[in-house]
């Protein structure tokens, strides 16, 4: 028994051990334990797959701006319904938050955390997230005071946050930037050689990878006025008042988000996510986005290869005769497929891969630019056309792909194949989102 132990215990040291113990053999690098990425919360896993990309049916607008087009998706993770208030709400709250730990930082410093674990400087500081804001603290409500609209805007004399001031700052790596041969390190001249162009489209030269790091801040408030901008001679003022705010909205979905604004909550959601993972000493993850036109289209197929809509079918009503999503029926019956308006996500029946609200309630943003001629020249592999519009572009440049139609749409627009866009800044109240994560591996 102590022989059969003993050798039990070398061949553990054996491999264990097989790395260190340079036996001229190819071995790889050992890791402790392998990875395995959990299903994401609220997430469908999307397979890998080919399609036949475009319109199944005539051009009825003679839009010209597709043809069908066989393309290749690889796997991802997608939304099952579109972002609702709740979960944006989460974001607003995160702002309001983390703007409240900075002003209260500058004075009471257990709300940064100003050294490592080593003891080290931390400059500038990280926000505690750990310390609680009492905001009926008096000491704190004078600090806080300039985050409340001030005295003259107030309604009844309510003290409300300033929707104005949250602002939230985030940054990313331009890659297509960086991949271009242009703009690589040069390893025989020692130095990077190129030029690139900040978010505002400045021209900055390239003298490390600095320059390829986009920085941003977008205010996260929804556009909640848009309930009337979008309409002429159309009372829609409970939706303005209410619509974001109130729980009895919490399960509808996130609308008057502009393009900037879910492109940010992309990657406040992912930074969420992964300083949560760092902080348990786990790998981190892909990034949260938005899909492009392609996945967005492969989506809500749902795998039926010449589906004219996510179920399946030619028609917008079932064998009983109700309407399968929640558009503009008939000759403009809101009311007739159950919803005069936006309704609470999922209450239709999901696509083939489980997808909710895929077609109708409202619109959805993906990352693609609009152009077009775009299915000439993107590619036949994850195909997408992407252009970081600058502010001083004209506004053909800053059009963005929207898919699904909404609540005010005709059935046309909720049909797989049919593409229109909006305009990157603006903000309307039949556009939300939904967003996918890319899986490590297959």
């Amino acid at each position: 028994m102590k022989k059969v132990l003993a050798l039990s215990i070398i061949a553990i040291a054996i491999l264990s051990g097989c790395q260190s113990s340079n036996n001229g053999e190819l071995t790889g690098v050992a890791r402790s334990g392998a990875f395995y990425e959990p299903d994401p919360y609220g997430m469908l896993y999307i397979h890998q797959g080919s399609f036949n990309m475009g319109p199944n049916d005539q051009d009825v607008a003679w839009s010209l701006t597709s043809q069908t087009k066989t393309i290749s998706i690889r796997s991802f993770w997608m939304d099952e319904t579109e972002i609702t208030n709740s979960e944006y709400r989460q974001f607003v709250g995160w702002v309001r938050d983390s703007i409240a730990r900075r002003l209260l930082g500058e004075q009471f410093e257990e709300f940064l955390i100003t050294e490592d674990a080593l003891g080290n400087e931390i400059d500038p500081p990280f926000l505690n997230w750990d310390e609680e804001i009492d905001w009926g603290n008096e000491e704190y409500a004078e600090i806080l005071d300039e985050m409340y609209l001030p005295e003259n805007e107030r309604f009844f004399r309510r003290k409300e946050i300033d929707t104005r001031k949250l602002t939230y700052e985030y940054e990313w790596v331009d890659l297509l930037q960086a991949a271009k041969k242009s703009n690589r390190f040069n390893f025989d001249t020692k130095q990077y050689e190129g030029v690139a162009y900040d978010q505002n489209g400045e021209e900055r030269k390239i003298t490390d990878r600095s320059a390829f790091i986009m920085k941003d801040a977008v205010n996260v408030y929804p556009d909640t006025l848009c309930w009337i901008a979008d309409f002429t001679y159309s009372f829609n003022e409970p939706w303005t008042e209410m619509y974001f705010w109130h729980p009895g909205f919490d399960e509808y979905p996130v609308v008057g988000v502009s393009w900037k604004q879910a492109s940010a909550f992309c990657i406040w959601r992912t930074q969420l996510l992964n300083n949560f993972l760092d902080s348990k000493g786990q790998p981190r993850v892909m990034a949260y986005r938005l899909p492009t036109e392609a996945e967005w289209e492969y989506a809500a197929r749902g795998g039926l290869e010449n589906g004219m809509y996510p179920w399946g079918g030619l028609y917008t009503r079932n064998d009983k005769g109700c309407f399968l999503a929640n558009f503009k029926p008939l000759r403009g019956r809101y009311g007739d497929d159950g919803g005069m308006t936006t309704i609470a996500v999922g209450s239709y029946m999901p696509n083939d891969f489980g997808l909710l609200d895929m077609a109708g309630n409202v619109a959805e943003w993906t990352s693609a630019t609009f152009d077009e001629s775009s299915y000439s020249f993107t590619h036949d592999f994850n195909p997408t056309y992407k252009y970081n519009a600058k502010p001083e572009d004209p506004s053909v440049l800053k059009r963005k792909v929207i898919r699904g139609g909404s609540w005010k749409d005709i059935g046309y627009y909720l049909q797989n194949g049919t593409r229109t866009y909006e305009y990157q800044d603006s903000s309307k109240s039949y556009i939300g989102f939904r967003c996918v994560r890319d899986i490590i591996g297959e």
